[in-house]
């Protein structure tokens, strides 16, 4: 194993670890600036996993940097890929050598092409199910063309993924039945998410594996951001209808955190066992700040 693999996996340990917003910053900082990285070194180190789930932060100065780092590591990839296809026209002493060293040289017109790669396909990778079946090659295709979207994993290991889903949703459905067809478009429309890039990579990495994720619903597939913002909505709602079913008194007995006003309206209710205190939701009628207590 080498010592870039190495320092990426310490490094990769302290972004899961971060315990602040700052740590996580400091540690993508140095995973931008300080390593030559190639396809290999990602997969061994699992870093494209680590950082690729940042994209989707809460915070937006992390997800931006996460975003941008992630990019960066595609162009070398990519970059890597070219330089590889480009030396067997160079053994031959054919002209198609110089033409391709001149379309990965940084700074040419050419270089953004390459940073926003087309989307990866099934055909376009010369990818086939090859199940015997029709009907499940296209599926397994399908799968493999969510899953292989944005990623730079080798194609080997994205088909072997896209294949395990398939078998998987092929045994849970006892056939190529029409609920074989409807899970494998659910789950495809679930992967395809633009704004859930770590559910691809988990299952692409081998964390996630084919026969769990094959059982889960789309509220579990869902991002953490996703999942935040319905928590919320859920927790407003639940506090929107206790409302609606008791009588507000007003009171200046409790201070806003937000504004700092007195101006507050409460009430009460038993929201949990009969020998737990009641919970009292307070809200703020100066700048409509909400907050619980028991």
């Amino acid at each position: 194993m080498s010592a870039d693999v190495l320092e990426l996996k310490k490094l990769v340990k302290q972004l899961q670890s971060a315990a602040d917003e700052q740590e996580i910053i400091d540690v993508l900082n140095i995973l931008k600036k300080d390593f030559e990285i190639t396809e290999s070194i990602l997969r061994e180190s699992k870093a494209g996993l680590a950082v690729g789930k940042l994209r989707t932060h809460a915070a937006k100065h992390v997800a931006d940097l996460a975003k941008e780092i992630v990019k960066k590591w595609k162009v070398a990839v990519e970059k890597a890929k070219g330089a590889h296809h480009s030396k067997a026209p160079q053994q031959n002493g054919k002209g198609p050598e110089r033409k391709a060293s001149v379309a990965s040289t940084p700074g040419t017109p050419s270089t953004p092409t390459t940073a926003k790669v087309e989307l990866r396909t099934a055909k376009g990778d010369g990818v086939k199910g090859n199940t015997g079946d029709s009907t499940r090659d296209k599926c397994t295709e399908l799968i493999y063309d969510a899953l292989a979207s944005d990623s730079g994993a080798p194609v080997e290991l994205i088909l072997k993924h896209a294949k395990a889903i398939e078998a998987s949703v092929l045994a849970d459905c006892d056939g190529v039945t029409a609920a074989y067809k409807s899970k494998i478009r659910s789950l495809f429309v679930n992967l395809k998410d633009k704004s859930n890039p770590s559910l691809r990579e988990s299952i692409v990495s081998g964390e996630l594996q084919a026969e769990k994720f094959t059982k889960m619903t789309s509220q579990e597939m869902a991002s953490e951001e996703r999942k935040a913002a319905d928590n919320k909505i859920r927790a407003e709602n639940f506090h929107n209808s206790l409302a609606a079913a008791e009588q507000q008194a007003e009171t200046d007995a409790f201070q806003c955190s937000r504004c700092k006003q007195r101006k507050c309206r409460y009430r009460q209710a038993q929201t949990r066992s009969a020998d737990e205190p009641m919970t009292t939701f307070v809200t703020c009628t100066n700048c409509g700040n909400r907050w619980k207590f028991s």
